[in-house]
């Protein structure tokens, strides 16, 4: 094949060299290498079927594109920056190079326009079933722990301020849910994702008969894309890739804002795994896996937000600025990723300090239970939260906590005050009578616990009796 751009024939001029570096897409889209290879080899099938190249020719074609393909995973391609802008155009160079003049005959009826969507989609696929397993993981880690330390009572906080006691349990399991919502939302997209676009040609179609459903059952799409227009220029899987990533990202961190401030009050213990010190204070051991978490959900977002800004002024049909679609996912998907497994091993190593949580809590945080008492003894809950009010300044100006206030002192406030009002000083009471569906008593936390494990069995992924420790790479202990 001569060698050329492969859109050079109306061309004579020479193209601006800066212009040329900053066209080109090679650098990024090399990602790509396997799936449009899988592409293509599904494409010379279809020419085939419907008659434009014979058997002999396909096979020809298929045996290059494998050689190619040895070629990648090797690491011997040899990449040229005169002719290859992108991976199709590299591929199709080398192809020709392999087996001569029959590689020009893959291209008929196929754009690179169809043909980045399709390997796009097929690339993003791939990319998924790594993330759906880590997500699995991160959720099963974290009702593991959940089961572990189901008696560890700690303070819950509203506005940052301590509110109510609840199960270190409890919260745990706040983070799993939200994970599981993300692991909903990724499968829901997948539905989306799996159409399959090649076949549409630059914009107007195919016009030799590719049997379009038989391609997508090549490439293991769920269908085609509907609407050739539509399908070269689509890229609303990309935003819901990084609209999942955003939110799962900011989700995990959550979770790292929390465990940073438990670290702070020693409340957690980072294992050393997942922490540094300080080059001027021996004594420090900081958190940074939670912080570089906490701060990577910025980044991610900036991909989202990247996306909706290329696609908000796009005209129908491929533009290039359809090429700014690419890198920001690449590095979204690397990082969360990474972020799924990081944040895995250290819900799977920290350390709660019980008795240091326990410290922390004092009786004024049972004010709603006294007025939850005063309730059950007939008095409307506004009347009971004012008496409760009164109750907390009683104490505070005798400078006491309000369980050291007398029965005499409490039946000043209220008729409806009895001796038995001495029970609800009792943290574990008012943890268990938290009960309903949902509340941080420990049946609600088992029922909970019962309810994912349910799912994550229902999901065919893995099962209540599947240990968490071979599911990640290994169960490290806070020693590691």
């Amino acid at each position: 094949m001569k060698k050329g751009k492969l859109w050079g024939g109306r061309f004579t001029g020479k193209t601006d060299a800066l212009f040329e570096k900053f066209n080109a897409s090679i650098r990024f889209d090399k990602h790509f290498w396997k799936v449009d290879i899988i592409g293509s080899k599904a494409y010379a099938r279809a020419l085939a079927k419907s008659g434009v190249i014979s058997e002999k020719e396909k096979d020809e074609l298929i045996a290059g594109l494998d050689k190619v393909a040895i070629e990648w995973s090797s690491g011997t391609f040899q990449i040229d920056p005169e002719t290859d802008e992108d991976i199709h155009t590299a591929n199709e160079r080398r192809l020709g190079e392999l087996i001569g003049t029959v590689a020009g005959k893959l291209h008929t009826g196929r754009s690179r326009n169809d043909q980045v969507g399709t390997d796009f989609r097929l690339w993003c696929m791939e990319t998924i079933v790594p993330l759906k397993k880590s997500l699995i993981e991160l959720i099963g880690t974290t009702c593991r722990r959940a089961e572990e330390d189901v008696d560890i009572l700690m303070p819950g906080f509203t506005h940052l301020q301590p509110a109510q006691p609840i199960r270190w349990s409890h919260l745990l399991l706040s983070y799993a849910w939200p994970w599981q919502r993300d692991y909903q939302r990724l499968t829901d997209l997948t539905k989306r994702l799996k159409m399959c676009p090649l076949g549409s040609g630059a914009l107007a179609g195919n016009p030799f008969g590719v049997d379009r459903n038989f391609l997508a059952k090549e490439l293991k799409f769920d269908g085609i894309c509907p609407n050739s227009l539509d399908a070269v220029c689509d890229r609303d899987y990309v935003a819901e890739l990084l609209f999942f990533a955003s939110l799962t990202m900011v989700h995990i961190s959550q979770c790292a804002e929390d465990l940073i401030i438990f670290c702070s009050k020693k409340y957690v213990a980072c294992a050393d795994a997942y922490s540094t010190g300080s080059s001027l204070m021996p004594q420090k051991k900081n958190p940074d896996a939670l912080e570089l978490l906490r701060g990577k959900c910025g980044r991610v977002f900036g991909g989202l937000a990247s996306i909706l800004m290329v696609l908000k002024g796009l005209p129908r049909a491929y533009n290039k600025d359809l090429q700014e679609d690419k890198e920001a996912l690449f590095d979204s998907m690397t990082t969360l990723q990474a972020s799924l497994d990081i944040m895995c091993g250290v819900i799977s190593t920290i350390k709660a300090n019980p008795k240091r949580m326990r410290k922390d809590l004092f009786p004024e945080m049972l004010a709603t239970d006294f007025a939850e008492y005063l309730v059950r003894n007939g008095v409307a809950f506004r009347v009971a939260h004012h008496i409760s009010g009164a109750a907390v300044k009683l104490a505070e100006d005798q400078e006491k906590p309000m369980s050291a206030l007398t029965f005499d002192e409490l039946k000043t406030l209220h008729p409806s005050i009895k001796e038995d009002v001495v029970k609800i000083w009792n943290f574990e009471n008012s943890v268990e009578s938290r009960n309903t569906p949902g509340g941080t008593s420990k049946s609600s936390i088992e029922r909970q616990v019962t309810e994912i494990w349910q799912w994550i069995e229902k999901e065919k992924i893995v099962n209540k009796k599947y240990e968490i420790a071979t599911i990640t790479t290994k169960k490290m202990t806070t020693e590691d």
